[in-house]
């Protein structure tokens, strides 16, 4: 690496980010290729690198730019920048398999954000405001559909950054935001969002709540809003995660337009509006396709009656921006919301169980909410059992997991392969399954629902299930995996790299 090549303690926005990845091969990818914004896009990432839950054939590939989007002159659009795990570890400086533990610390450490000078703000170098004649969303910004039947185009990498009007504690996460006009985005929020709680008490009071829309920053982050409760109560500013994990504080700007809003100062673009209070509309109004957006569970989302508006005042950018976008259901979800579950998950087990689990992950097809595998070490007799009650605490860890998979220590949890191994021939149904019925889980996974089981009294219950696949204690002796000579492969294959 030469002096002049970036590493990942120089990332501080989108573009260092991308600087850092050019270095590696088959982590990035431009084209100059001409692209429709409306599904064909998506269409072209989902073969080259979504992964996740998304159709087949699909895979991990490289982060993909594309410069030329039709319609929009100025604007680049970026997908994929996090999805791979591999690419989210070089980000960060990190390895890819203690994510979680190093994330932990970053909550650890956090470093609350800082307000800097409007001259020194780059994102924004250019301003429209929603009153300038000719303003329009809709042909200022280039947002994607995912598919042809999406409710419209979608938001989908937004930090939206609000505030508590009591309190004024802030609060970053990501919604599902779909353009309806020219000046207005709806906005859903799964029930329990916090800011859904800090906009129900500004519409208690009939005001409408200031919020900015921050698109294309550091990963770090994209990485730091997924955080939720317990490890980032409702007040938790998530954007001191970001801060500790660059050890340096988010640079944060004042609003052009709205009285009371901060955006992400290096961001590539800003949206500045307001959350109106008592004002509803339907989400797929201009396209009546029922469905709103593909989701990470892997399918589309049924359009909402009535959802809340942005009405947006201003939109502010660097010069020749980029705008991120993700598919629902990819990789990059996951890792964006698999990632801080582990180290959530990490956080509370080591409090009450020190010692106990070696790793957690939350893989792909468990779409980074819904699974977690647990590798577990049980040191004597008097751990037998305590894997059932670390899993236990998991779903407390995160309320949103469905399934534990709880595995020994010999087990390689990133492989699921070998967890289905483990599941053959360390696992029973009728002693090893611990059912938890009637739990509210996550309302966008489809068999949470009444008509799936007559089990489930509502939309968004569910069966939590443990699969507890550790050998017992005492039977450790005859389960023990086959054990090969360790030998130097180099010498019969120069170069080789064991995994």
């Amino acid at each position: 690496m030469s002096n002049n090549t970036p590493n990942a303690s120089q990332v501080h926005d989108l573009r260092s980010a991308i600087e850092l990845l050019k270095q590696y091969e088959g982590e990035y990818i431009e084209t100059n290729e001409p692209v429709d914004p409306e599904a064909e896009l998506s269409g072209v990432y989902r073969y080259v690198g979504a992964g996740g839950t998304v159709q087949r054939p699909t895979q991990t590939g490289p982060a993909m730019m594309f410069n030329k989007v039709k319609g929009f002159d100025d604007v680049r659009v970026l997908i994929g920048l996090l999805a791979s795990r591999q690419r989210v570890a070089r980000m960060f400086g990190m390895d890819k398999e203690k994510l979680g533990f190093q994330m932990r610390e970053a909550v650890k450490n956090a470093i609350a954000p800082v307000v800097i000078p409007k001259e020194k703000a780059v994102c924004q170098e250019v301003v429209h405001l929603a009153s300038d004649p000719g303003f329009d969303l809709r042909t200022l910004l280039p947002a994607p559909k995912n598919t042809p039947e999406d409710a419209g185009p979608y938001f989908t990498l937004g930090m939206c950054y609000g505030a508590d009007p009591e309190t004024g504690e802030h609060d970053v996460t990501i919604h599902r935001l779909c353009v309806q006009g020219k000046d207005e985005i709806s906005m859903y929020f799964v029930p329990g969002r916090h800011l859904d709680q800090f906009r129900q008490k500004y519409e208690k009071d009939g005001k409408p709540m200031p919020i900015t829309i921050s698109i294309g920053v550091d990963p770090a982050i994209e990485i730091g809003a997924c955080f939720e409760a317990p490890t980032t109560p409702l007040g938790f500013d998530e954007l001191s995660i970001a801060g500790g994990l660059r050890g340096k504080a988010v640079e944060l700007v004042e609003g052009v337009a709205v009285k009371g809003t901060l955006g992400i100062a290096n961001a590539e673009i800003v949206i500045e509006g307001e959350l109106l209070p008592d004002y509803r509309v339907r989400e797929d109004q201009n396209t009546n396709t029922g469905k709103a957006m593909p989701e990470f569970p892997g399918y589309t989302g049924e359009a909402k009656a009535a959802v809340p508006v942005i009405k947006v005042k201003a939109v502010t950018h660097r010069k020749h921006p980029i705008l991120q976008t993700c598919i629902g259901p990819s990789d990059e979800h996951t890792n964006m919301a698999g990632i801080p579950t582990e180290a959530s998950i990490l956080t509370l087990i080591e409090m009450a169980l020190p010692g106990l689990v070696q790793n957690v992950h939350c893989p792909s097809p468990g779409t980074g909410k819904y699974v977690a595998v647990l590798q577990i070490k049980k040191r004597t007799g008097q751990d037998e059992g305590r894997q059932r009650q670390a899993a236990l605490l998991a779903f407390s860890a995160f309320s949103e997991l469905k399934h534990v998979f709880l595995v020994d220590e010999d087990v390689d949890i990133f492989d699921l392969s070998d967890v289905m191994w483990a599941m053959t021939t360390r696992y029973q149904g009728d002693v090893d399954t611990i059912f938890i019925p009637g739990v509210r889980c996550h309302p966008l996974d489809p068999s949470q629902d009444p008509a799936f089981s007559p089990s489930i009294r509502d939309h968004g219950v569910t069966c939590k299930t443990i699969y507890d696949c550790t050998v017992p204690y005492k039977l450790k002796a005859n389960f023990q995996r086959s054990q090969f000579l360790e030998v130097d492969v180099n010498r019969f294959i120069p170069g080789f790299n064991k995994q």
